[in-house]
């Protein structure tokens, strides 16, 4: 965001943090473009995060030279401090010292008042959790929020260790933002907004399931099912593949919901069938989201009450050999290798779901216990053969289907 005329009058500092480190003042701008020194930007962060306090010496070189080989640090600060006032000092002229020194300590000088985005940022925020305050006002102030919040702290800076419970903080408030503004968008039937902000928000996060949750219920409320169901199976694949977990019952809903909005109201029977037919021309067996094997399971179950015929479950966990759950990227490229051979091994009429990050559901329709075993057996064998170096462990579960009058 570019300084305000007001302040620059007044003569006041304009600093930017949120995605970049940038300082403004009426005489010109400065970005960390302008020098690539990690350690100078850095203290110049550190002074300005900490502004209403002298800074000793000391703390600089804990912080900045922990390990420092050199045998005076103190001259290497000195030198560093140096180099900040002259890069400053076009934003300021020769009369006026933006960084103050005081008895072994240094400080931002609080005759130059500073205006960061942070502090503007979390006034909009604190502003906006008041539910007295009219919706459209509190709408207004999320959208000032949100626009200030450009990217994570000073994310040039983020992998030194200071900074780390900073920028979680900031980026946790922006998240929960984006969440309750989405609320307002969603009563106030602005779903194409909610869309672009939870979209946004989910480029700096691609992990939070609440964002995904927010996306997909977007789209429908837009009409754009086929969109939906897209974001959906990405979301979820993403979540299995980084996380191991799938998808909460809240996102399950909403894929249920999207299965019950995706009728178009074709009346040619024959078109009907057409598709139908090209779906079940697939080989190998059926995969699905769990949410709508639990369906088909409920259907499968139904109908072998009534026919009498054995249907039974299958459950495929991937592990470490001491029972361990294996890291995510080896287990990610496991899971992909066993959704493959379980699709090539089984019957079209076999159902396989991802349960967990480490586990696969299996449907065997008509089929007594010793066949089922044989198919896990036949399975099993497949993966290893495929995988003679692999020290994953695979333990198979087989039980029959519970039928229930």
């Amino acid at each position: 965001m570019e300084p305000t005329s007001e302040a620059h009058a007044s003569g006041a500092v304009d600093v930017t943090l949120l995605g970049g480190f940038s300082i403004h003042t009426g005489k010109g701008s400065l970005t960390d473009e302008n020098d690539r020194s990690v350690k100078l930007w850095s203290v110049l962060a550190y002074l300005l995060l900490h502004r209403e306090r002298a800074v000793p010496q000391s703390e600089f070189i804990e912080l900045f030279w922990p390990e420092d080989d050199s045998a005076n640090p103190a001259n290497a600060l000195k030198t560093l401090l140096y180099r900040i006032r002259a890069m400053l000092e076009p934003l300021f002229g020769r009369g006026e010292q933006p960084i103050l020194s005081r008895r072994g300590a240094y400080i931002w000088n609080p005759a130059i008042p500073c205006r960061l985005d942070i502090d503007r940022f979390s006034r909009a925020c604190a502003r906006a959790e008041d539910q007295a305050l009219p919706r459209r006002e509190r709408l207004d102030l999320y959208r000032q929020a949100v626009s200030l919040y450009r990217g994570d702290l000073l994310p040039k800076l983020n992998h030194q260790l200071w900074l780390v419970s900073l920028s979680a903080h900031y980026h946790s408030l922006y998240l929960a933002a984006v969440k309750d503004m989405a609320g307002l968008l969603e009563e106030e039937r602005l779903y194409g907004e909610m869309y672009d902000v939870c979209a946004r928000a989910s480029e700096l996060d691609s992990l939070d399931e609440g964002l995904h949750t927010r996306i997909v219920r977007a789209l429908l409320r837009q009409g754009k099912d086929a969109a939906a169901l897209d974001h959906y199976e990405k979301a979820t694949d993403l979540l299995y593949r980084d996380l191991g977990v799938r998808p909460s019952e809240e996102l399950r809903a909403l894929y249920t919901e999207i299965m019950a909005a995706d009728q178009s109201l074709e009346t040619d029977l024959g078109a009907i069938m057409a598709d139908l037919r090209e779906t079940a021309a697939r080989p190998g067996a059926f995969v699905c989201e769990y949410g709508f094997f639990r369906e088909a399971y409920r259907l499968e179950a139904r109908r072998a009450l009534r026919s009498g015929t054995c249907v039974h479950l299958c459950l495929i966990t991937v592990s470490q050999p001491d029972g361990e759950i294996p890291p995510l990227k080896v287990l990610s490229a496991a899971m992909d290798q066993l959704q493959e051979v379980l699709v090539s091994n089984l019957r079209r009429g076999d159902v396989v779901s991802k349960s967990s990050g480490a586990q696969f559901v299996v449907m065997l329709p008509a089929a007594n216990f010793e066949d089922s075993n044989m198919v896990m057996d036949r399975v099993v064998n497949a993966f290893y053969r495929q995988h003679r170096r692999s020290f994953l462990k695979l333990t198979v579960r087989v039980r029959e289907l519970e039928l229930v009058p």
